[in-house]
């Protein structure tokens, strides 16, 4: 499914994505080691079990901010963005594990027409990623420039 134009959204409108994603060991190694994120609570399983207050390994936050986002491309922006102008109030209210599967919702939350740009908008989703238990796990909210329908 195509992202949608800026005159196609609406303040409140929410989308449940269909994506969903384990995320696994792998995924939390590989994301850490190429951003040189060097944290015992993500790489350490013996810290994790003796000095962390969760027993094992935390996934990676900002791995975690990058899937939520990217689960809503497809049907939020995908052929119609133009920019990412930003991401405000990034929370992680519970630690995601390895095993955990995440599923996203998005809401729009903003709608502004560009004043330098009539092609354009500025959209403000809110991003909300929920683990398999239907806890809240992340959520930001994310400005973005979006192109109007063609005319």
């Amino acid at each position: 499914m195509a992202g949608r134009y800026f005159d196609e959204l609406e303040v409140g409108q929410v989308f449940q994505h269909e994506i969903r994603r384990t995320i696994t060991e792998t995924d939390n190694v590989w994301f850490s080691a190429i951003t040189h994120n060097p944290a015992y609570l993500h790489l350490d399983e013996e810290y994790c079990r003796t000095e962390s207050e969760f027993g094992t390994r935390i996934v990676n936050s900002c791995f975690t901010l990058s899937l939520m986002v990217g689960i809503s491309v497809a049907e939020t922006t995908l052929g119609t963005a133009i920019a990412n102008l930003g991401w405000d109030e990034v929370r992680f209210p519970k630690p995601v594990f390895h095993g955990d599967t995440i599923r996203v919702e998005t809401e729009v939350a903003e709608l502004r027409a560009s004043k330098s740009r009539p092609d354009a908008g500025i959209v403000t989703f809110i991003h909300r990623a929920y683990n398999q238990k239907g806890e809240l796990v992340a959520s930001c909210r994310r400005a973005g420039l979006q192109k109007k329908r063609p005319a």
